[in-house]
């Protein structure tokens, strides 16, 4: 164990020589500092630290040609050099196929949605896709951004790209984040426009519509406690309803209800046009909405203001409860 005291000129320049071999000694201001002793009386100032799985002494310099201040303020810097990865400098590669490793290896996402992200990607970036990553510039990103209408998308993409250079640079690709200092565009989050009463609203508005596949897909939005892509693709052989269960997911009381009152006649449960499930019905939604007195009011608006209220719990049967007893409450004054 090394030898313990505040560094000061007077004890440095006192230290004994070891017989042989060197001696350590540790700073107390600064107890990553340490000092190697050897017998010929060299005093050498040091930082020991496990870098990467390995541990490392670097030398910063000899006393007294390195003062004591001097040796303590080196010992942060070097320290953040030292776990700094060093960097790698790999073949070029397109910014196509860089951002196919980024969504292999980065992107953690559903199924639906890791195909929107594909889409928008595609959409919106396709322009610098044959573009080899290391070339393209801040110019290039503000170009591609300026010609994407609407601020939210703007702003997401560009949180996307900040991310890809940060791994293209992590991983050696790039020597630098091109759009690093990029201002970032500025949002204003839309406001999500139901309440419990426009909730009530709502229902009465879809009991109203006469397709049957069209009000029971609506309604399900409300009873099923999933988002719409879920719900529309819903297929009657996952259902079980000796347990109350669609696929892993607990059936509310009211889904149950609803579903088993529909015929059993094909594969889908909400059956589209051309033999598929249901889609998009946005026609049919914003008429529905507009009757509700909600008209900017999605189909996402209704899966996130239930999922925000329920309670979740790990057991299917104590969330099935959570689920049966959030909409008791919201219907309780209107039965």
């Amino acid at each position: 164990m090394a030898h313990q005291f505040y560094f000061n000129p007077y004890i440095l320049d006192n230290l004994p020589a070891p017989a042989k071999g060197f001696d350590v000694v540790q700073d107390i201001s600064e107890p990553r500092l340490r000092m190697y002793v050897t017998s010929r009386g060299v005093k050498t100032f040091f930082v020991r630290k496990r870098v990467h799985g390995k541990d490392k002494r670097i030398l910063i310099g000899n006393y007294p040609d390195v003062d004591i201040e001097l040796a303590r303020t080196r010992v942060p810097e070097i320290l953040e050099d030292a776990m700094r990865k060093p960097p790698v400098r790999r073949k070029k590669i397109t910014f196509k196929k860089f951002l196919d490793l980024y969504l292999e290896n980065k992107v953690r996402r559903g199924e639906d949605s890791h195909v929107k992200l594909v889409r928008a990607i595609n959409r919106h970036l396709s322009e610098i896709f044959d573009k080899n990553i290391s070339e393209i510039s801040f110019d290039d990103v503000q170009m591609v951004i300026e010609k994407i209408s609407g601020n939210a998308i703007a702003a997401r993409m560009q949180e996307l790209l900040q991310s890809i250079f940060n791994y293209a640079l992590e991983t050696g690709y790039v020597k630098s984040n091109p759009i690093a200092g990029m201002k970032k565009i500025e949002q204003v989050r839309r406001v999500r426009p139901l309440n419990r009463s426009g909730l009530l609203r709502l229902v009465r508005a879809i009991e109203a519509e006469d397709d049957v596949v069209l009000r029971s897909a609506f309604l399900m939005l409300i009873y099923g406690f999933a988002p719409r892509s879920k719900i529309f693709s819903m297929a009657w052989e996952d259902l079980d309803f000796n347990h109350d269960m669609w696929l892993s997911r607990p059936l509310s009381d009211r889904a149950i209800v609803l579903l088993q009152d529909l015929p059993q006649d094909g594969q889908w449960v909400f059956p589209g046009r051309g033999g598929v499930h249901l889609i998009d019905p946005r026609t049919a939604w914003k008429r529905v909405a507009k009757n509700a007195g909600i008209p900017n009011l999605t189909m996402d608006d209704v899966y996130k203001f239930l999922m925000r209220r329920v309670v979740w719990a790990s057991d299917k049967e104590d969330f099935r409860n959570n689920l049966n007893d959030l909409l008791d409450e919201i219907f309780a004054e209107d039965l």
